[in-house]
C-alpha cells in the first residue's frame, strides 16, 4: 500500500470499496467512504471519483457520524 496522506489522488488508493448514502440524489451531490485498514477511511468527492480523498482516522469518522445523529450538524441542512 502506497503512503496514505489527506489529499492523495483516489487513483493512487489500492482497489476498494467506495459506498454512499442511500439519500445520495441522481446529480451526484455526495460523497463516499472506502475503509482502507481498521482504523483508516478515505473520502471522496462522487462528482470526482479520480480526485483527492480525505483520510481520517475510525474514531473521527465515528465522532463525526454519531454527532450528526444526535442532531450536532442540523444548522447545515438550511
Amino acid at each position: 500500500m502506497p503512503e496514505i496522506y489527506n489529499g492523495i489522488s483516489t487513483t493512487a488508493l489500492p482497489a476498494v470499496a467506495w459506498k454512499k448514502s442511500r439519500r445520495s440524489n441522481s446529480q451526484g451531490n455526495c460523497v463516499e467512504l472506502a475503509r482502507l485498514s481498521s482504523e483508516i477511511i478515505a473520502v471522496r468527492n462522487s462528482r470526482d471519483p479520480n480526485g483527492p480523498a480525505l483520510i481520517y482516522t475510525q474514531a473521527e469518522i465515528e465522532a463525526l457520524i454519531l454527532g450528526a445523529r444526535d442532531g450536532d450538524f442540523d444548522e447545515f441542512l438550511r
